[in-house]
């Protein structure tokens, strides 16, 4: 299976760099299999017209209620709507900063599921969880995937925080052992063989060397992904 390259412009860029960026994709990329890029809202329909049939579209977040009185947030069924593919639940900033629970996640997940999006579900310890990860991760799985049966159109982001936007990226031998201990507790606990994306500081210059890892599926990439040369760098590394 060809591995995952997702970006997540998070809240970078404009509407001005859509079509040159999707443009680059088009005339330099040869395999655009399992190409995902999460832009901003807004630009989501631009995006997803833009790139049909190229590159997949995904939004960074969602709204768990269908519809109703919920001032600035946007449900999964419009993102599905806008053209989007994909969407990001739980993203550490979404987590730390706004404070999103796994209980909270845990609906996200079944609302995006229930729209027909696939979900790119993320975990990950910061630096003062690190050497007790396992706990930290186990928790976020078991209350994000609560009551959760159908396992399929989900992948793991495993986002250490402690190596996202400090330039610091975890060892391949950590990356390895992580991402081999999701693995073996989503089999062991939900009989399921799930993809796992690494996500912290990928960039063109070590993409290569992580995304060889067996035990990686792909990669969730974010300041790296903002132009698309470097990008294209990375898918082309796998």
């Amino acid at each position: 299976m060809d591995k995952i390259i997702a970006a997540n412009w998070k809240m970078n860029n404009d509407f001005c760099d859509v079509k040159p960026f999707v443009n680059y994709i088009k005339k330099n990329q040869k395999n655009k299999k399992n190409l995902v890029v999460c832009v901003p809202a807004v630009m989501l329909k631009t995006f997803a017209d833009e790139a049909k049939g190229l590159v997949a579209t995904g939004a960074q977040n969602c709204y768990f209620a269908e519809k109703g009185a919920f001032t600035g947030e946007i449900s999964a069924k419009m993102v599905k709507s806008a053209g989007a593919e994909y969407c990001i639940v739980g993203h550490s900033e979404r987590r730390h900063i706004f404070g999103e629970t796994n209980e909270m996640l845990n609906k996200k997940l079944f609302a995006c599921k229930n729209a027909g999006l696939k979900v790119i579900f993320c975990i990950g310890e910061v630096l003062e969880e690190k050497s007790k990860y396992k706990s930290v991760l186990k928790k976020q799985i078991v209350e994000g995937f609560k009551d959760v049966t159908d396992f399929s159109n989900i992948v793991i982001a495993y986002e250490p925080v402690w190596a996202i936007g400090t330039g610091k990226v975890a060892t391949t031998d950590d990356i390895s052992k992580v991402h081999g201990y999701i693995k073996a507790f989503f089999k062991e606990n939900y009989g399921v063989d799930m993809p796992v994306l690494y996500g912290g500081s990928v960039k063109p210059s070590n993409s290569k060397d992580i995304l060889a890892l067996d035990e990686v599926d792909g990669v969730l990439i974010g300041g790296a992904s903002l132009k698309a040369e470097d990008y294209i760098a990375i898918a082309q590394s796998r």
